[in-house]
């Protein structure tokens, strides 16, 4: 027996794959979408979060422009603010689901387990078992299976130490010393949220200061003027590549991969600072060389000579692109695709060099810059890719109602 097929099948059901899924719907594009809806963002980010990016700047994306942010929060009666108000993670999951069930209600709560390509068609292998094929698969995986643990950091099991998107609820370290390690968002919020839930945090960071982002309310025009505010942070060049994102693509790879890497880098929120500075110990030029265990400890050597003694070692050093880390891709597929730096080659449409196969999100931010790693960029990812599906699927209805020729037959004059 044959197994289902679909024309188009989305993997992945975080802000990207719903995004893509409602711009889909709204042109008549048949799909399907495979996922559990927001389980990254409610599973695997601590309790008590709340997004660094502002709340215009957090929405999915439909093509007419609804179901936003502020639609849900004034749908439910919960505070919100273009600017200058933190999104809590709770309201960002609860919005998501929301959308879902408004734009996206046929998401279908299965992982794919496995992925391969055969005589131009891709087959899919789901977690209950089934399998499918489809013409064009789009993976929208998000940033989850790309969590980066340096070296210096792995080697020991996880009870001792994990990344930190490893954890949903903090209280289990109630009472524990914890050496975050990091200085951006992640290692300084969840120092900050593990404080309050009663563990003994402290930052370990790399470079000789923390910097603390500025906040977005109150600038002066001229400040404005000479660094507008983007909605993740503020800068003229920043500006262009989130407005401009052709444009990224067409500089030359060395400088697209070094601003993929610094630009927005580790850096604390301005709403964030209170709860950090004098309440958690945050020690700077201590970069780890290793880690041994102390019997039922773990401890942490540093490249200055000191050492630091603790229970858990968190490993706030955010998400690298590495195509090995899909493990549903079939090895041969992945062989297939041709990449600079690690990051799969992309067209104007996300389509990879392996015809039908897109990539959004992460995998996407060598071509489309930094807003690929975060919900903002969700919007031009979903209009590109809707856009290219729908021409494909134009260029192949075109195809099908061409008369056939007899063998050898010159093809008619064009008008």
């Amino acid at each position: 027996m044959a197994p289902d097929h679909t024309p188009v099948a989305v993997v992945g059901a975080g802000p990207y794959g719903l995004s893509l899924s409602a711009h889909l719907s709204a042109q008549h594009t048949a799909h399907r979408i495979f996922g559990r809806p927001m389980s990254m963002w409610s599973e695997r980010m601590p309790k008590g979060m709340l997004l660094k990016s502002e709340g215009f700047a957090s929405n999915l994306s439909t093509p007419d422009g609804g179901h936003t942010l502020r639609d849900f929060c004034r749908a439910e009666g919960r505070e919100y603010q273009d600017l200058g108000a933190p999104v809590r993670l709770d309201t960002f999951v609860d919005y998501g689901r929301w959308f879902q069930q408004q734009r996206a209600p046929h998401v279908e709560p299965l992982d794919v387990v496995a992925l391969e390509r055969e005589r131009g068609r891709f087959r899919l292998r789901l977690s209950d078992g089934a399998e499918l094929t489809a013409d064009r698969v789009v993976l929208a995986v998000g940033v989850g299976s790309f969590a980066h643990v340096p070296p210096e950091l792995a080697g020991l099991p996880a009870r001792y130490v994990s990344h930190s998107s490893a954890h949903h609820d903090l209280s289990r370290f109630a009472g524990k010393d914890v050496a975050l390690v990091g200085g951006g968002q992640a290692a300084l919020e969840t120092a900050a949220l593990l404080a309050e839930a009663g563990a003994r945090p402290q930052v370990l960071v790399r470079k000789s200061a923390v910097h603390w982002n500025e906040s977005s309310q109150g600038r002066s025009l001229w400040a404005r003027l000479c660094a507008p505010h983007t909605g993740l942070g503020a800068g003229w060049k920043l500006t262009v590549y989130l407005r401009v994102p052709g444009v990224f693509r067409y500089l030359p790879v060395d400088r697209r991969a070094e601003i993929v890497r610094t630009k927005l880098g580790p850096a604390g929120a301005w709403w964030l600072k209170e709860r950090v500075v004098d309440r958690v110990p945050v020690r700077c030029a201590m970069a780890p060389s290793g880690l041994t265990l102390a019997g039922e400890r773990v401890r942490v050597h540093t490249q200055c000579g000191e050492e630091v003694e603790v229970d858990h070692v968190m490993a706030a050093t955010g998400f690298r692109m590495d195509l090995a880390k899909l493990g549903f891709l079939a090895a041969p597929l992945r062989a297939e695709l041709r990449t600079e730096r690690g990051f799969p080659q992309l067209s104007r449409h996300f389509e990879s060099s392996v015809p039908g196969l897109y990539f959004v999100g992460l995998p996407a931010a060598l071509e489309y810059g930094p807003m690929q790693r975060f919900v903002y960029g969700a919007r031009l990812a979903a209009r590109r890719v809707s856009a290219g599906l729908e021409g494909a699927r134009a260029q192949g209805a075109a195809r099908a109602r061409e008369p056939a020729r007899a063998p050898g037959a010159a093809p008619a004059p064009s008008a």
